[in-house]
C-alpha cells in the first residue's frame, strides 16, 4: 500500500486586494498569516482549493 503525500502549503502573499471566496479558502486551509506554513494529507479536496488560491501560496510535497 503506498503511503499517503504530505504538503507544506505556505502563504506567501497577502490577502489583502482579493475577493472574499479567496480569504475564505485561505482560512479553510489553516492560513491566517504571512509566510505561515500548514501540513495537510494530499488530497482532491485539498488539491481542488490550493488550485483555487494558486497565486498565494507556495505547495512543496514532502
Amino acid at each position: 500500500m503506498a503511503k499517503a503525500k504530505n504538503l507544506s502549503i505556505t502563504q506567501i502573499k497577502s490577502q489583502i486586494g482579493y475577493k472574499k471566496k479567496a480569504k475564505l479558502t485561505l482560512k479553510a486551509l489553516g492560513l491566517r498569516k504571512m509566510n505561515q506554513t500548514v501540513h495537510k494529507k494530499d488530497s482532491a479536496a485539498i488539491r481542488g482549493m490550493i488550485d483555487k488560491v494558486s497565486f498565494l501560496v507556495k505547495v512543496e510535497e514532502s
